[in-house]
């Protein structure tokens, strides 16, 4: 089989809601969005990587590191659209979305998520999941993921799912959905121009769009430890993990 070009796109905006300005926060050091970048180029699947972002701190800061920067509409809704907007100028089979406030991501996690487009020939989508305990299941700020045999995903929700109607079960198992993906770059396109869906617009997930419109998402499972970084206080617990880490090697 004729090795598929693969181009890593990491979103990337200044106005978070929850966070402004989290993009360029200073984790031991670097910036976080040159963080991710770093990381990214790391995996040897990847023949291209990009930061899309509608920010000129967020190019300065990228391009200063010697990253590659696509600027973007700052009208878009989601990191879907601006993922799109920056595929269409990217020659690429496979588009990876890396999300830019994901600073403890590993090249293993990206190589996990590629695997199975190698074998499957029709499959559009994947992404990852990692095992979490009930009390973690319980915050809405974690999407949880369930998944048929073949490890297609059924549902992805804020809410703890499934739901265990006798609660004395022991063995309870409960799926964060991890917000790394990879699409055929012709599905991408196609896929940021749907209409969004009712389920979508329920839980606030993009990908229940996929679901909805009868595609396949493929969920792979690692056993990476990955914080993202929402708040202010994420960063203290990154670079707790960042420098544990440090210490192994």
């Amino acid at each position: 089989m004729t090795a598929l070009k693969t181009a890593a796109v990491i979103p990337a905006r200044y106005d978070s809601s929850r966070f402004p300005g989290k993009a360029l926060v200073d984790i031991l050091g670097k910036a976080m969005i040159v963080r991710v970048y770093q990381a990214v180029e790391k995996c040897e699947q990847i023949d291209e990587v990009y930061v899309a972002t509608d920010d000129k701190r967020i190019k300065k800061v990228v391009e200063a590191a010697g990253g590659r920067v696509i600027m973007t509409s700052n009208q878009h809704q989601s990191g879907t659209d601006r993922i799109a907007e920056a595929a269409a100028q990217i020659e690429a089979d496979l588009i990876v979305n890396v999300q830019g406030d994901e600073p403890l991501i590993e090249a293993q996690s990206i190589t996990q998520a590629l695997k199975p487009f190698s074998q499957e020939n029709n499959l559009q989508m994947s992404t990852l999941k990692r095992k979490i305990n009930s009390e973690a299941a319980k915050s809405p700020d974690l999407v949880k993921v369930i998944t048929d045999y073949e490890d297609y995903a059924l549902y992805f929700s804020r809410s703890p799912i499934p739901y265990y109607r006798d609660t004395k079960v022991k063995d309870q198992h409960y799926y964060q959905h991890i917000g790394l993906y990879v699409y055929r770059r012709d599905f991408l396109l196609k896929y940021a121009g749907m209409e969004r869906t009712a389920l979508e617009k329920a839980e606030s997930l993009e990908q229940l769009r996929a679901l909805e419109n009868g595609y396949q998402i493929k969920v792979l499972e690692t056993k990476a430890k990955l914080i993202g970084v929402d708040r202010k206080e994420d960063v203290e617990l990154v670079e707790k993990e960042l420098k544990a880490r440090n210490k192994k090697i």
